[in-house]
């Protein structure tokens, strides 16, 4: 009796048939790949725009499974299995839809907030309001992403006691296994939303993606509604809303992708003028326009975090190439892991090598610097290919898209060996980069080195994260290298600093200072300055007994660069 109080029908309920059942159990799959891929979507918008640290994704994937929980105990106040079920998925295909565009509207809005109020007042451009409410609004909005996960979360957890619900109510006998079947199919479905988050929805726009899992959630009211149309109350309100949504869903899917990114540009101090997401990762571009004949100031940032300005590029790359390939006994293969944009190759080639191998994970990356894409701005495309020299295309460069960690394996089963490595790789910011920055990994790339070749690696900031950079030295001489450590501001990036090592006979920095001048000519790098690049302050490697290196698993780099940044309030660049 106390059953039939939860549905508009008095009736006894029938016999659970299997249409129904394998409707309800094709619904809730499909709903739990839904929820996985809200997950992810929501960790990877902070990931790729906010610039968010790993911690800060599992963080959001704790909060939901957590709600999760909640909203399932939350169900218990919902009267009418039917009828709720199909409001929830009402509403989570609309917020689900929404979270991201608004998350990024908002953030958006509070980093020009100062700006708009400067204009209105008429303040001088150095003047612009900061701190308090609106420091405090900035830094609110951030969380956002947050709060839509734990909202979700509630919702999504109270799907399968609804479901659970809804079966039992089917049937005039209690079901033995209920619980265990509908968290089957909620499992299975999980498992195939994660594959096709990896498969298909990592290559589109994250908007687009929003759109059309919240399709789903729709879908399933729509069939839910057509199936128990009898046991739902208001079902023509209902069916409206959902037509209603449906248009929604419709303009956010043709539209939300440009307005979501014209929200993210805001964040941008430059006019950002072109954008993509890769597989991997999300480029933008921005310019800067300087009048008087100067050229633009082009800067690409990936997921949130500047890696290269046009206007001081030159400096990074000369530093971290020209000094390497100075202390190699020969430069004929030459071996850059990272760099698939193409401006450190430039550099290399200045060399004369016979062979250079890049290798770089992100496909999508390399070919855009490679071969830009028809709808970047051509003046865009005319400047990157000028930054790199067009070197992508030279006859003499192999590129191999792949992840370093395996990707070196397959080059040590070769039996290749280079006279010069460079390592330019982003900061250990992320526990899979961490791997990379191992003694494990630096073991690997001494097998592929000649004896007396060099190998470079780009080791973050010096001033900002001093531990994290002692740290890569000491991991390269517990991986049997002779290290040395080097550093130069570059202007867009601060203090940054390289360690230099080398396998067998003198350390790098004694080679270096062999030379008489340097074998090529730069228009910033002079012996002088390389010499110089080698000294540091008197106290600055007084604690290095106490700084361990980052053995394989120990996750200790990471941890560095995670403690460094945020003691010193430093951004993170790379």
């Amino acid at each position: 009796m106390q059953e039939t109080s939860l549905t508009p029908s008095a009736a006894k309920p029938s016999r659970l048939g299997w249409f129904d059942d394998v409707l309800l159990l094709g619904i809730m799959a499909v709903l739990a790949g839904c929820g996985l891929i809200y997950e992810y979507l929501l960790s990877h918008y902070a990931g790729r725009i906010l610039g968010a640290l790993e911690a800060a994704i599992y963080t959001m994937i704790g909060l939901m499974i957590v709600s999760m929980g909640l909203g399932a105990f939350a169900a218990r106040k919902i009267r009418d299995a039917f009828t709720g079920f199909v409001i929830l998925e009402l509403t989570v295909a609309l917020c689900g839809s929404l979270a991201i565009l608004i998350t990024a509207a908002v953030i958006g809005f509070g980093q020009q907030l100062p700006l708009i109020i400067a204009n209105t007042l008429g303040l001088p451009p150095d003047q612009l309001p900061e701190g308090g409410m609106i420091g405090l609004l900035q830094k609110l909005s951030e969380y956002l992403p947050y709060v839509w996960g734990v909202l979700l979360g509630l919702m999504i957890g109270m799907e399968i006691p609804l479901i659970a619900r809804v079966r039992q109510s089917l049937s005039d006998e209690h079901l033995l296994h209920n619980a265990g079947t509908i968290y089957g199919a909620d499992y299975i479905g999980a498992g195939i939303g994660a594959a096709i988050w990896v498969g298909f929805m990592l290559a589109i726009d994250i908007q687009l993606a929003a759109a059309l899992t919240a399709s789903f959630n729709l879908l399933a009211g729509f069939v839910f509604i057509w199936r128990f149309w009898p046991k739902i109350r208001r079902p023509k309100l209902l069916l409206t809303g959902h037509f209603i949504v449906t248009g929604i869903l419709l303009v956010l899917a043709i539209h939300g992708p440009r307005w979501e990114q014209e929200f993210n540009n805001l964040l941008y101090k430059d006019k950002v003028v072109y954008a993509k997401a890769t597989r991997f990762q999300q480029l933008t571009f921005t310019e800067r326009l300087r009048g008087n004949g100067l050229p633009p100031v082009y800067a690409l940032y990936i997921n949130g975090r500047l890696q290269f300005s046009s206007i001081d590029e030159h400096i990074y790359h000369a530093f971290l190439v020209h000094p390497t390939l100075a202390a190699s006994a020969r430069h004929n293969k030459v071996l850059i892991i990272g760099g698939g944009d193409g401006l450190g190759l430039k550099q290399v080639l200045r060399w004369e090598p016979e062979q250079v191998t890049l290798l770089d994970l992100d496909v999508g990356l390399v070919q855009l610097f490679k071969s830009p894409d028809t709808d970047m701005p051509e003046r865009l495309s005319r400047a990157m290919l000028t930054l790199n020299g067009n070197a992508l295309n030279d006859p003499r460069v192999t590129v191999i898209n792949d992840d370093a960690f395996n990707g070196v394996d397959k080059l040590i089963a070769t039996g290749v060996k280079y006279d010069a490595i460079i390592v330019d790789l982003p900061d250990p910011s992320h526990p899979d980069l961490n791997k990379l920055y191992s003694d494990y990994f630096y073991r690997k790339l001494k097998e592929l080195m000649s004896s007396d070749g060099a190998l470079t690696v780009q080791s973050t900031s010096p001033y900002h994260a001093p531990k994290a950079f002692i740290s890569v030295a000491k991991t390269l001489a517990l991986a049997g290298f002779d290290v040395k450590q080097y550093h130069h501001n570059v202007p867009s990036f601060g203090e940054w600093g390289w360690s230099i090592a080398t396998a067998g006979g003198l350390d790098a920095q004694h080679r270096l200072a062999k030379l008489t001048e340097l074998p090529i000519k730069d228009d910033w790098l002079t012996l002088g300055l390389v010499d110089g690049a080698f000294e540091f302050p008197a106290n600055f490697y007084q604690d290095a007994a106490k700084i361990k290196p980052n053995e394989l698993g120990s996750l200790q780099l990471y941890h560095y660069h995670l403690q460094d940044w945020s003691e010193n309030q430093g951004l993170n660049l790379f």
